[in-house]
C-alpha cells in the first residue's frame, strides 16, 4: 500500500454553530504508520467520517520528512510513534523540524495514554488511543488539532510582532533624546514621525546640547536604508556626537570621529549616512554649520523662510578617510530660526508622478511663515504627509528640528 486518497467532493457551507461537525478541512492528511493493518483502519474511518481531505500514506519517518519537505498546503500528521526508523517522542520533534506548521495527532496503543500526554508537551496538538477509534473520534481530532496550531501560529505572530513594536519603540527612544539645555532663552522644538510605508525603522537621528560656554549644538542625521540594523547605527552615532560635543570636541573633529565608528559599525559597506551639524553662538548673532551629504536648512526671519544650503562635504562612509568637509559661518539676528530636517519631509510622493521636492517644500513652509515654532514644524510635516497620502504616504522616516535664540517658538 503506497498513496491512498479520498476522493474529493465539493465544499460544503461551514455549519458555526455549537458541537457541529459538518465543515471541511482544507488540508491533506499524513498518515505515518508502518503496520498495513492499522493503516488501512485509519483509512476506513475517514472514509466513513465527515473529512473530504486527501490521505497519504508514508512507512517510515524518512519518507514522511521528504514528504512534507514538498507540501505547499496545511497538514495534520496522524503520527505512530513506534517505527521502523525512530521510536518514541523523538518522532514528534522530528516531524516539527521539517514542517513546523504541521499539526500533530500521536497515536498510541490503549496502555500508552501516558505518552501520548508526554506528546502533547512536546508539541503534538492532541493524542488518540487506537483502540478506541472511531470515524467521529478521529475526525474531530484532525479538526481541533488543525484548529489548535492555527491558533499558535496567530499567538506566535502576536508575539513576535509585540516583540518587534517593543524593540521598535526603545530604538525610537534613542532616536529621540531630549534636549540638553541650560538656558531658557533658547528654543528647541523637535518632531519624529515614523514612515510606515514599509513598517520599518529607519536611522534618521537628532540631538541638542548646551555647552557650558553658552554656545548650542545641534545635529541631524540620517543613516542610509531601513531597518533596526539602522536605526540602532543611528542611535550609536546620536550618542557618539552628544558624548563628543560635551568632550569639547570641535565640529569637524565630530563629524571624523563619526565617519568612523560609522563605518566600524555598520552591517554592509555600502551603508553611509548624511548629517548637518550646528552651533549657535551664545550671543544669538551667528552659527557655524557643517554639512555632510545632509539636505539645505530653513532660515526663519519674521514671517519669511529662506532656503539656506551652505558648502558642504561628502556624506559619511561613501569613501572613508577620504571626506573633506569645511565650517561655515551664518550671521544671525535676534529672533531668527533655523530648521533642520531629514529627506523624508520632501522626498514623499505629492502626485502620480511627481514628489514635494526642496521647491515644493520651501514654497509650502512660506506659506506658514506667520506660525511660531511648534505648530510651524506641525503644520510641515503634517502638509507633507496630507500631500503624500493618496500616494501611499511618506516614503520614510521624518525628523525636523526648529532651533533659535530668544524667539517666542513654542
Amino acid at each position: 500500500m503506497g498513496t491512498t486518497g479520498i476522493p474529493t467532493q465539493q465544499d460544503t457551507p461551514f455549519d458555526s454553530s455549537p458541537g457541529s461537525l459538518l465543515w471541511n478541512v482544507d488540508a491533506t492528511i499524513l498518515l505515518v504508520e508502518d503496520d498495513a493493518g492499522d493503516a488501512m483502519l485509519v483509512e476506513e474511518m475517514l472514509t466513513d467520517s465527515e473529512l473530504d481531505s486527501a490521505l497519504t500514506w508514508r512507512k517510515t519517518l524518512a519518507e514522511a520528512r521528504a514528504f512534507l519537505r514538498t507540501r505547499t498546503t496545511p497538514v495534520c500528521v496522524l503520527l505512530d510513534l513506534h517505527l521502523p526508523d525512530v521510536h518514541g517522542l523523538d518522532a514528534v520533534r522530528q516531524i516539527l523540524e521539517s514542517d513546523s506548521d504541521a499539526a500533530i495527532v500521536v497515536l498510541t496503543g490503549l496502555e500508552d495514554s501516558g505518552t501520548g500526554l508526554r506528546a502533547v508537551a512536546q508539541g503534538a496538538q492532541d493524542y488518540l488511543v487506537k483502540g478506541r477509534l472511531d470515524p467521529e473520534v478521529l475526525s474531530r481530532a484532525i479538526r481541533y488539532a488543525l484548529q489548535r496550531k492555527e491558533v499558535e501560529r496567530a499567538a506566535a505572530a502576536l508575539r513576535s510582532n509585540q516583540l518587534i513594536a517593543q524593540e521598535n519603540a526603545r530604538l525610537e527612544r534613542g532616536l529621540l533624546p531630549v534636549p540638553l539645555l541650560r538656558d531658557g532663552r533658547f528654543h528647541a522644538r523637535a518632531r519624529y514621525e515614523p514612515g510606515r510605508v514599509h513598517g520599518l525603522l529607519s536611522g534618521d537621528f537628532y540631538d541638542v546640547v548646551q555647552t557650558a560656554d553658552g554656545a548650542v549644538h545641534a545635529v541631524i542625521g540620517d543613516v542610509s536604508g531601513h531597518g533596526a540594523a539602522e536605526a540602532a547605527l543611528g542611535v550609536c552615532l546620536r550618542v557618539a556626537w552628544r558624548t563628543a560635543v560635551l568632550c569639547g570636541t570641535s565640529q569637524l573633529e565630530q563629524i571624523e570621529l563619526l565617519e568612523e565608528i560609522l563605518v566600524a559599525e555598520r552591517s554592509d559597506a555600502h551603508v553611509f549616512a548624511t548629517m548637518t551639524s550646528l552651533s549657535f553662538t551664545p550671543d544669538g548673532r551667528g552659527a557655524r554649520i557643517v554639512r555632510a551629504g545632509h539636505p539645505g536648512l530653513l532660515l526663519r526671519r519674521g514671517d519669511e523662510v529662506h532656503w539656506v544650503e551652505p558648502e558642504g562635504g561628502m556624506a559619511l562612509g561613501l569613501l572613508p578617510g577620504m571626506g573633506r568637509w569645511t565650517t561655515v559661518d551664518l550671521p544671525l539676528v535676534p529672533g531668527d530660526g533655523l530648521v533642520l530636517f531629514t529627506d523624508g519631509l520632501f522626498e514623499g510622493r505629492d502626485g502620480p508622478d511627481s514628489r514635494l521636492g526642496e521647491e515644493g517644500l520651501l514654497a509650502m513652509a512660506r506659506a506658514l511663515g506667520n506660525l511660531q515654532g511648534r505648530q510651524f514644524v506641525d503644520a510641515l510635516v503634517a502638509g507633507a504627509a496630507e500631500g503624500a497620502a493618496p500616494y501611499g504616504g511618506l516614503a520614510d522616516d521624518v525628523a525636523v528640528l526648529h532651533l533659535g535664540w530668544g524667539s517666542e517658538l513654542s
